[in-house]
């Protein structure tokens, strides 16, 4: 049957978003409390894959050697501060390509239920942006949008669609509290 993954985006979720792209280490700054948030989702045992839409490298702005160098000393800083990840999976392609992998569309969700035997139904995906949203929605996927990042602005497109079935929550730290009280409640379900 698998089990629940918490997929996580990038930007906007764990570190601020810039317009003009985080192009290197120097840029990249987490959110405040996301470290923490991290610390605590670790604890719930769920496997924590971040998923990100990385078209810097399709339109030549930076090589997938900096993404790949951001995303390690990212890595060793959340695991310095007691939290996870194990595994992000990225699309490099440039918006026009029209790849499987690109948010909104779930070619990177379902790439990791692959590889970590994932239940999707089970699973959440936190998220600031529209994209995020319809990229768990197209899987089952329980979707949860943030107001950092572009998570306010996004929240008023994603209305103006009239998308719905999804939470909104201020950070990441009451992502992961709400998840932790939704699978609570899926594994009181399931033993009753």
């Amino acid at each position: 049957m698998g089990r629940p993954g918490i997929f996580l985006d990038r930007d906007g979720v764990i570190n601020h978003n810039r317009s003009d792209y985080v192009k290197s280490w120097a840029e990249f700054e987490f959110l405040p409390g996301a470290l923490e948030a991290l610390q605590l989702l670790a604890q719930l045992g769920h496997p924590i894959i971040v998923v990100s839409n990385q078209s810097a490298i399709g339109r030549g702005i930076i090589p997938h050697s900096t993404v790949d160098e951001i995303h390690e000393r990212m890595v060793d800083s959340i695991r310095e501060a007691g939290g996870r990840i194990d595994a992000i999976l990225y699309c490099p392609h440039h918006p026009e390509k029209g790849c499987a992998c690109r948010k909104p569309r779930p070619g990177l969700l379902l790439d990791a239920k692959r590889r970590f035997d994932l239940d999707l139904q089970r699973s959440f995906l936190v998220g600031d942006a529209e994209s995020d949203i319809l990229a768990a929605q197209a899987v089952g996927c329980q979707p949860i949008l943030v107001r950092t990042g572009r998570g306010v602005e996004q929240l008023r497109l994603l209305k103006q669609h009239g998308v719905d079935g999804f939470h909104v929550v201020d950070d990441l730290a009451d992502a992961v509290a709400l998840i932790a009280f939704l699978s609570d409640r899926t594994q009181a379900k399931a033993t009753n």
